[in-house]
């Protein structure tokens, strides 16, 4: 058959197949629907066991060293354990330590507004500032529940969400199937690894699936660096608040650094809002130490930018600060706060591919030329 005939053929089954959808989108967008939902539990698995799987990695390493002789699956069941462990230790120390601090922070904030506002509405006043409405409205407001409410809101959330999730039956079959997806891929990786590959070079070309097998690794090495190195820095970044602002008596030193390392997780715009909570929360607090609060507060972030981030994360992400700006842009623009959090390490690696590609290209070009040039000579 003609090449030129087999075009016009495409194009005319293409623009046929346009046409049909076009015209019956409301089955289409069933049939995506249906297609979603049945992928759903599929893709949660594996976004497990792509998040466990750093942690899986290091702990696998130093298994192989103690143990040279196991087989892989039993590294990879060990280590799956051991992992397991550690994140129900996690919540558990969140649980008995950090959640009753952060309650006890809330109700002496609470405290403190109530006990400070009229001095405060003093002040207001003699800027010109009416505050009557504002003074009758906090005297109305039941603040023991309000406390109650802080205390309990979480427990709530979550009972409700355990409660919806029991008496949904497609709901618990998803969470199942998610699990097992994931225990399948975490054990069995490298034989899963293996079939894929085969897989891909069975049915598409050799530098196709060459060039797919080298995004896939770089793609997985660079978000496993990022998610290990932001997960010690952020446990670091918090201790060193937590120590600064206890050495210098500053108020809510441990309400600050878990607000300083959960919005580590944000670049540029995570430092600046747990800078201003700390000293709004000292203002309310002492008034007198908010100066040295944006001093020992900016101090931290120094000592841990130019000594312990390059040597924690370092240059493992590779990722200069104009890109990394405007992967937070773009990244906060599209999925919001996943996306500010995603698309650093998504950035990386479309920057390191291109990096390529141009050293690829400036290679043939240079090879062309001197081509050129021995050939005239």
């Amino acid at each position: 058959m003609d090449k030129k005939f087999k075009q016009q053929l495409g194009l005319i089954a293409f623009g046929v197949a346009l046409f049909t959808a076009l015209n019956n989108l409301n089955y289409i967008s069933d049939f995506l629907h249906v297609c979603a939902e049945l992928l759903t539990p599929v893709f949660a698995g594996l976004l497990m066991a792509f998040i466990l799987s750093v942690p899986m990695r290091g702990i696998g390493k130093r298994l192989s060293r103690l143990m040279p002789k196991a087989s892989e699956r039993t590294i990879n069941v060990l280590s799956l354990i051991i992992t397991l462990l550690l994140l129900v230790a996690i919540i558990v120390l969140l649980c008995v330590i950090a959640i009753p601090q952060l309650i006890a922070s809330v109700k002496s904030i609470i405290s403190l507004i109530k006990e400070k506002w009229p001095d405060w509405a003093a002040v207001l006043r003699n800027y010109g500032f009416d505050t009557a409405e504002i003074s009758a409205y906090l005297n109305k407001l039941d603040w023991k529940t309000i406390a109650e409410k802080a205390m309990n809101g979480a427990g709530v959330v979550i009972g409700s969400v355990v409660s919806v999730a029991g008496s949904t039956i497609s709901t618990v079959v998803n969470a199942a199937v998610s699990l097992v997806i994931m225990f399948y891929v975490l054990v069995g990786k490298q034989e899963l690894g293996k079939q894929t590959r085969r897989a891909l070079y069975a049915y598409c070309k050799e530098s196709v699936a060459d060039k797919v097998c080298h995004i896939a690794k770089l793609s997985h090495d660079t978000y496993a660096k990022f998610l290990s190195g932001q997960c010690v820095e952020v446990l670091i970044l918090g201790t060193l608040i937590f120590l600064s602002f206890s050495i210098f008596r500053i108020p809510y030193a441990g309400l600050t650094a878990v607000l300083t390392a959960a919005f580590a997780f944000v670049p540029y715009i995570g430092a600046f809002l747990s800078c201003a909570i700390g000293m709004l929360l000292t203002l309310l607090a002492e008034p007198n130490k908010v100066i040295l609060c944006l001093i020992v507060y900016q101090a931290a972030q120094f000592v841990e930018n130019q000594f312990i981030y390059p040597h924690v994360v370092g240059s493992s992400v590779g990722l200069s600060p104009f890109w990394t700006l405007l992967a937070v842009l773009l990244g906060g623009k599209m999925f919001g706060v996943l996306g500010i959090i995603f698309f650093i390490p998504l950035m990386a690696v479309i920057s390191q591919l291109l990096h390529e590609n141009i050293e690829h290209r400036l290679a043939v070009r240079k090879l062309k030329k001197n081509d050129l040039i021995q050939k005239s000579d």
